[in-house]
């Protein structure tokens, strides 16, 4: 099957390939935060590096601890057996898709919606099964879009908050999807990566209406440790022995260093509500900004730190809209064709998880350049 590239990837190249130049380049193209680890779990770090030598390993203690986050944030008891440590949530989605699906099973998904998914789905011979989402359910799927499916799907890709969008499910949603699959015998696989950046108040698991979905996070988002390459999945009983046999063959453990720092971050929560705070500022720059850019049609970033606008006004490739973009303001962003196959052709997704100063600079960039396109 046919993976599509991420073309994100190749906009942020030849941001880098300017930079390289001598050229100022403000990077909006990607979804990870332009802070660091916190403190304290860099300072555990130098302090493990200068006393262990690690291994292969998975920490007990990191995942119990996830497992109290379950319990603190949603009020879900979790066994930490159940919790697999991964490299990231791309090898938790590899892992999930593996262990609970076989080869032509159809997984339901919102267009538009993260492109590894799609393209995940493909290389492991399964059918993505992309259902369109606009602006009247907000961009998410919902429980009579999965009802209506014939035949039903063996399994859905749920993602609250959403990328590219940053709009959350709201609870009641949330709890009929789930009844739905149990009624429908349709697998869940909860993408809740972005969980705490949220901007409308708290943003509740899939867990807490389906305890046998499979959920995916991890600690590049909300815990801005995107380059440690650590998160989790956490898979019902019946599946853990299957999912630790593929774990052990085809990604043993994360990084000993990363699940060590891993565990002191999960404490650090001052550091990191502030990066919320500064996400919240940011939005609410962009929010304001964006109407008299012309950029009016928009989803509502509930969570996230994701502006999906519809540019079809101006574009209909918005692949060569981003790079035209980025040559002449330095502004890099992601063309939506990544995230929508079919309509994303006229959106583009633009991060705000970097600092202040950058959105600023990016906004005086930015506001020139659409003002002299809507005169054209």
């Amino acid at each position: 099957m046919t993976v599509e590239p991420f073309r994100a990837i190749t906009v942020s190249r030849l941001a880098h390939q300017l930079k390289s130049e001598g050229r100022s380049i403000i990077h909006m193209e990607f979804g990870q935060p332009s802070t660091g680890a916190p403190a304290a779990a860099i300072a555990r770090a130098h302090q493990v590096l200068d006393a262990d030598g690690m291994g292969y390993w998975e920490s007990p203690d990191l995942r119990a601890r996830i497992a109290r986050l379950y319990q603190d944030r949603y009020g879900v008891t979790v066994d930490p057996a159940n919790i697999l440590l991964t490299c990231g949530a791309s090898p938790a989605l590899v892992l999930a898709l593996s262990a609970r699906f076989k080869p032509g099973d159809r997984i339901a998904l919102a267009r538009p919606g993260y492109v590894a998914y799609r393209n995940s789905l493909r290389a492991l011979h399964l059918e993505p099964v992309e259902i369109a989402c606009g602006p009247e359910t907000r961009y998410q799927l919902t429980a009579a879009q999965l009802e209506a499916l014939d035949p039903a799907p063996a399994g859905v890709i749920i993602a609250s908050p959403a990328n590219p969008t940053g709009t959350i499910i709201p609870e009641a949603e949330l709890a009929a999807i789930a009844e739905v699959c149990c009624a429908r015998n349709i697998a869940i696989l909860s993408d809740e990566i972005y969980h705490g950046l949220s901007y409308v108040g708290p943003t509740p698991s899939m867990l807490q209406f389906a305890p046998d979905a499979m959920v995916i996070n991890s600690f590049s988002k909300y815990w801005s440790m995107a380059g440690w390459r650590l998160g989790w999945l956490l898979v019902p009983d019946t599946l853990v022995d299957a999912a630790r046999a593929y774990i052990g063959n085809m990604f043993l453990t994360p990084p000993s260093l990363s699940q060590h720092a891993g565990l002191v971050a999960m404490d650090s929560i001052d550091e990191l509500e502030g990066h919320i705070q500064t996400y919240a500022r940011n939005r609410r720059l962009m929010l304001d900004a964006l109407p008299a850019l012309g950029l009016k049609k928009i989803a509502p970033p509930d969570g996230a730190f994701y502006i999906w606008a519809d540019i079809g006004h101006l574009t209909n490739d918005s692949v060569a809209f981003c790079e035209q973009l980025l040559r002449d303001t330095g502004v890099a962003t992601a063309p939506g064709v990544d995230f929508d196959p079919v309509d994303g052709h006229r959106f583009i997704r633009i991060s705000f998880a970097v600092s202040t100063a950058e959105v600023e600079a990016a906004l005086a960039r930015l506001t020139p350049w659409f003002a002299a396109r809507q005169r054209l």
